[in-house]
């Protein structure tokens, strides 16, 4: 009896777990403030509970962390959840990277789709199922310099900007703006490579009910050049500076020396923290993209969410998914942290809440926006830097400069991109 003493004691002091702890691995592309916002995320879902326990890693943005996701999924040793791109699954779930999320998985974790916005729940499908749970979208806006605008004459007597319906009429604002203050109209980014003029393209090509891609062939017809050769004349006739790449063109308009930017609602973080600490030195407002041709006020967007990589030939245990899918769902339920980024929440229960709608500056923009975003075309090689917006980048900025006229522009992208349209998808 006396040489258990020691046994008794030493289970005594080292008490058996009543669980094992499941350990979730998160690869996300997030960085700057998205990855301030969803490392707090991330530690506020592990200091929650002793159940699971979230690891996040940041690989870098854009094609390297879809290379690097694709190429460790497909041999099993990729994340055991990844925040993608919705733009991005018909190239990750129809080449096999992702695995459908199942009926009964969703229901377990109490994720239903009613409680998401539809556009977006909807663009998280993919040939019939569920493929991600969608975090967010954001679109395109218009951000106003109050201070150069109301010089215009663009403001109302509250001090928001006059309802602009039109091209010619937000041409016109442009162009007021220069005129009576000396500063360009408009900035965003229209260099070489960049992005901006492929995503408002795309947006004002919806806005005329125009398809960009149709039975693998192009099908925008003239509007793509008129369209296009619309954009440079903001460049050409004087009101824009041309060639701008994306840190000249937030610069120029946070330094108060634009009266209009067009960009992304990711902008909006930055406006707020420089409002705040008072070195922005004017006000501000933000407007959904105006309709430019008729009513349709589409607008450009993409939305992040949540996928589960297929594994290649070693698919995640039940148990794993359900510890993924918990804290998918518990970041679905706090994403009004997420909304303080200037992108605006898809999960209901959120997006509707008076906290959000209140939320200012999105209250100007989030629901207008949101209910009007288009994405990119369906394609395995549509998406966020994926190899057709890589293409648009190198044709679509050079008529902003006179390098090209909008019309060859077109041409030598169609050239360069109709190999991809008629390429079969990969499967990886």
């Amino acid at each position: 009896m006396p040489r258990l003493l020691p046994l008794l004691t030493l289970l005594l002091l080292c008490p058996i777990a009543a669980h094992a702890e499941q350990v979730v691995r998160l690869w996300t592309l997030l960085s700057g403030g998205d990855g301030a916002r969803m490392s707090a995320l991330v530690a506020s879902f592990n200091a929650s509970q002793r159940d699971v326990r979230v690891e996040s890693t940041t690989l870098k943005w854009g094609e390297p962390f879809y290379t690097k996701l694709i190429t460790a999924s497909v041999v099993g040793a990729g994340p055991d959840v990844a925040t993608v791109h919705l733009s991005r699954l018909p190239n990750l779930a129809g080449g096999g990277v992702l695995r459908p999320i199942a009926a009964a998985e969703l229901q377990a974790a109490g994720l239903r789709a009613q409680d998401y916005l539809p556009r977006q729940w909807q663009r998280a499908r993919y040939a019939g199922d569920v493929y991600a749970i969608p975090l967010d979208t954001h679109p395109l806006v218009l951000y106003y310099n109050k201070r150069l605008a109301g010089k215009a004459g663009l403001l109302d007597a509250h001090g928001t900007l006059k309802p602009v319906h039109g091209m010619a009429a937000l041409t016109a604002a442009f162009r007021a703006v220069r005129q009576r203050t000396g500063q360009p109209g408009l900035t965003m980014e229209s260099a070489q490579s960049s992005y901006a003029i492929w995503r408002l393209w795309l947006a004002l090509l919806a806005q005329q009910g125009r398809a960009v891609v149709e039975n693998g062939r192009f099908a925008y017809g003239a509007a793509g050049a008129q369209t296009l050769g619309a954009i440079a004349e903001w460049f050409r006739g004087g009101v824009a500076t041309p060639g701008l790449d994306y840190p000249s063109s937030t610069a120029q308009f946070m330094g108060g020396q634009a009266g209009f930017m067009i960009n992304g609602v990711w902008e909006v973080p930055e406006l707020v923290r420089n409002a705040k600490a008072g070195t922005l030195g004017f006000d501000y407002g933000i407007v959904p993209l105006p309709a430019l041709y008729g009513d349709n006020a589409s607008t450009w967007a993409d939305s992040h969410g949540f996928a589960l990589p297929a594994g290649g030939d070693r698919p995640m245990a039940p148990a794993r998914a359900a510890a993924v899918l918990r804290f998918v769902a518990y970041v679905s339920r706090h994403s009004f942290a997420w909304a303080e980024g200037g992108h605006i929440p898809v999960y209901r229960p959120v997006a509707e809440s008076t906290a959000a709608q209140a939320l200012q500056p999105n209250a100007q923009y989030a629901a207008a926006a949101a209910a009007n975003v288009v994405y990119d075309p369906p394609g395995w090689y549509m998406g966020a830097a994926g190899p057709l917006e890589a293409i648009a980048s190198k044709f679509l900025p050079a008529p902003l400069s006179g390098q090209l006229t909008p019309e060859e522009a077109l041409r030598r992208f169609e050239r360069d991109a109709q190999r991809l349209l008629d390429k079969r998808a990969p499967r990886y």
